[in-house]
């Protein structure tokens, strides 16, 4: 089967690349080796950032550049526009987010820098307009126009959508035929399921799995060190607990990020991000759950964590290799023959990732429409779920040890 383009890894990277390239005619297909979405996508709490993060130093960053356009191309997906994916049937959980800060000096100059050059800006709210959660934080409060989306449901959208050319395929049954490294000549696959062999014939091949980059550039003849990750220990809390989306400054920093959604009990559960998940890289479960309940008491006074359950997990950022290992500024695309890998970064900035991939593979216009009928038969990835349903240990408040609960 001769095709335009081969996508790998159906994370919101992979699967927005496959949408700008079917609306524009490709004849392209998607393999996924686990789950839609598994890793850093599910594993994400889905605020589309309008470069906040990046302005806390009071200068416009680079990262603050690409990112503070971003807010309102999701906005527009989200509502169905045209020339862009079709979003409308993802869950948003808020329509905004909220700032908040400490009472100290660095946190005001913190909440100052977060206005430079956005194009969305936080306004300040009176004290009689604060939600219940945040009316005793002593520093200032304000709602930023972020929205909140839930990243699994923004999966089963795109998969819904795109279903007869997203396949399953491991890399145990997956081989690449090269002309030369970086220049993938066929590419033979085998359906786990049924057995079935293809032989594919690809103009471009595109690499957006993630952590997963690693091993299918070095099946294609080129060097893993092209990559880094950068771990992240994420928290999670369960329970008797207020919706809350938003982020507590404090200084350069962003103390804490917190998201909001329901489990499949009707829970309210938070996923805890910012400084606190850098913080706990080094630290087991139990410990980095007692920093984040210290962390959270002290910037949410007033919240009760009674009759409430904490876990972790823990997530890499797969990104392009920069010097010392920081934090890249921007998307990043490294093209080797007819491969191209891809790393977003962030998931808010998928549309310039695939924007930018897609001009750089323009393939001629096609003579007919492409036809995956003979792909029904192929097995499907499932979509991950949340990253809650998928914890066993947790923890219950105050922190004692490990109790197992039925997730």
């Amino acid at each position: 089967m001769k095709l335009d383009t081969v996508i790998f890894g159906g994370g919101v990277a992979g699967l927005w690349l496959l949408d700008v390239l079917s609306r524009r005619g490709q004849h392209v297909v998607l393999f996924e080796a686990h789950e839609l979405g598994s890793g850093q996508t599910i594993a994400s709490q889905g605020i589309l950032h309008g470069g906040l993060k990046y302005t806390l130093q009071g200068i416009l960053t680079r990262s603050a550049s690409q990112i503070r356009e971003m807010p309102g191309i999701w906005r527009k997906a989200l509502q169905g526009a045209p020339g862009l994916p079709s979003l409308k049937n993802t869950t948003i959980r808020s329509e905004f987010c909220y700032l908040w800060h400490t009472q100290s000096l660095s946190s005001r100059v913190g909440m100052l820098g977060a206005r430079v050059g956005l194009a969305v800006t936080p306004e300040k709210l009176a004290a009689n307009e604060r939600p219940d959660c945040l009316a005793q934080v002593p520093g200032g409060v304000a709602r930023l126009g972020e929205q909140v989306i839930s990243p699994c449901s923004m999966i089963q959208d795109l998969f819904h959508q795109y279903r007869d050319r997203i396949l399953k395929c491991d890399t145990d049954h997956l081989e690449f035929e090269l002309d030369s490294p970086g220049e993938i000549k066929a590419i033979r696959v085998v359906d786990p399921q049924s057995g079935k062999e293809l032989r594919l014939r690809p103009g471009h091949v595109v690499l957006t799995a993630g952590a997963g980059n690693a091993e299918l550039r070095a099946r294609a003849g080129l060097s893993t060190s092209a990559m880094q990750r950068r771990p992240l220990h994420m928290v999670l809390a369960r329970g008797d607990l207020p919706e809350l989306n938003g982020h507590c400054v404090d200084g350069a920093k962003t103390r804490v990020t917190i998201t909001s959604d329901l489990t499949s009990q009707g829970e309210c559960v938070w996923q805890i991000g910012g400084q606190v998940a850098e913080d706990g890289v080094g630290m087991e479960p139990v410990d980095l759950v007692a920093h984040a309940i210290s962390e959270i008491t002290d910037v949410l006074p007033g919240v009760s964590l009674k009759n409430t359950q904490w876990s972790t997990y823990r997530v890499d950022r797969a990104e392009g290799a920069v010097s010392g290992g920081a934090r890249p500024e921007n998307i990043q695309l490294l093209f080797a023959g007819n491969v191209t890998t891809g790393w977003p970064t962030k998931l808010v900035l998928a549309p310039v990732l695939a924007e930018e991939l897609s001009q750089a593979i323009q393939s001629h216009e096609p003579e007919h429409r492409f036809d995956p009928s003979s792909l029904a038969d192929w097995q499907r990835p499932l979509v991950a779920k949340p990253i809650w349903e998928s914890q066993s240990d947790w923890l219950d408040y105050p922190v004692s040890s490990p109790v197992r609960h039925v997730a």
